[in-house]
């Protein structure tokens, strides 16, 4: 079992991979500076796990700070979560995505070279595949300018990372590249709780349906797709976090960098999610149409094959449960962990 150190561990997807950890019996030490995120969500992942993990409030821009938890706990690996993740947000304040998610992860590479540890999983994600690329997307496809700040930030680590490991044979670097992550944990004590208006469907759907949001807006009813709305691949986050473990796992056995697909290889456009979440949960959603969003691809899913020859990993849950879990959370949690 080995001690990990988790940047952004109270996050939604970094909450969920902290508890999967625990139950694979591994040590977690959280730092994150809860600007999007808050401790509570922590408190639940130990009482889940049954286990306590060890929690630093900092930023990964504070190169003492970050060199103080390398000093204090032996990590064999560490897990990336931490940087700001708004697409919208990161149009008009790109200085400040730039010096988070960039200059961040340059602070946490030269605080682990100084340590000696050299064992990375990076959280990345689909939108650094060229928009030209048709799906299903596989990680031999040519990356490209993603229209977004955010999307610039994972391209720009992914190409250090590459390069690191290019130089220096001792690093080890797993690139995770997420398609969309949906749901909760079955026991509905931990889920996505995103801070003001949500930027992501689900949050949004499940807002509505608790009645924290009058009517969601469904943009773009004219693509090429089914039924003319956006399709995506739509991922449980207890799949996501497992694929964390078991990239750890590939990772602490060997040398480079790698990129790997985490979706379930299959599109749902975002009228099917709604329908879909309408009869699972038997809840209204009201909706509208809105115009397209700018850099919004018609079509986006995953080739996966890599991820499950190589990483021994695979999906288990259906989007059925995906959208079931959403609804729990928010049912149990109507303001989040507020």
């Amino acid at each position: 079992m080995a001690r990990i150190l988790v940047t952004g561990g109270a996050g939604y997807i970094g909450s969920h991979t902290c508890l999967e950890l625990l139950h694979a019996g591994h040590e977690v030490i959280v730092f994150d500076n809860l600007s999007n995120s808050c401790e509570e969500s922590l408190i639940r992942v130990q009482k889940l796990a049954n286990k306590a993990l060890v929690f630093v409030k900092g930023d990964i821009r504070d190169q003492k700070g970050l060199d103080q938890v390398f000093q204090d706990h032996s990590i064999d690996a560490v897990i990336h979560f931490a940087g700001l993740k708004a697409v919208g947000e990161s149009q008009q304040i790109p200085l400040t995505y730039f010096d988070h998610n960039i200059a961040g992860s340059v602070q946490l590479m030269q605080s682990m070279e100084k340590a000696g540890v050299f064992t990375l999983v990076f959280s990345s994600s689909a939108t650094v595949y060229d928009e030209a690329n048709i799906s299903p997307l596989n990680e031999d496809m040519p990356t490209g300018m993603p229209s977004n700040n955010y999307g610039y930030t994972k391209l720009i680590v992914e190409q250090m990372l590459q390069k690191l490991a290019q130089a220096d044979a001792r690093w080890s670097i797993a690139l995770l590249r997420y398609f969309n992550p949906v749901g909760a944990h079955k026991s509905g004590q931990i889920g996505e709780d995103p801070q003001g208006i949500p930027n992501n469907l689900m949050p949004y759907v499940t807002q509505v349906a608790v009645g924290r949001r009058e009517k969601l807006s469904i943009y773009g009813n004219d693509y090429d797709t089914v039924d003319g709305t956006g399709v995506r691949d739509y991922i449980h986050v207890v799949d996501l976090a497992n694929a964390h473990l078991c990239a750890l796992n590939n990772r602490l056995s060997a040398q480079g960098c790698r990129a790997w697909n985490v979706g379930t290889g299959n599109g749902s456009s975002v009228l099917q999610v709604k329908n879909t979440f309408e009869q699972v949960n038997g809840v209204p959603v009201a909706f509208e149409f809105a115009s397209r969003r700018e850099g919004d691809v018609a079509t986006s899913f995953a080739d996966n094959a890599r991820a499950i020859a190589e990483l021994g990993w695979q999906p288990q849950f259906t989007l059925e449960d995906m959208l079931a879990d959403s609804w729990n959370w928010q049912k149990q949690n109507p303001n989040g962990f507020n």
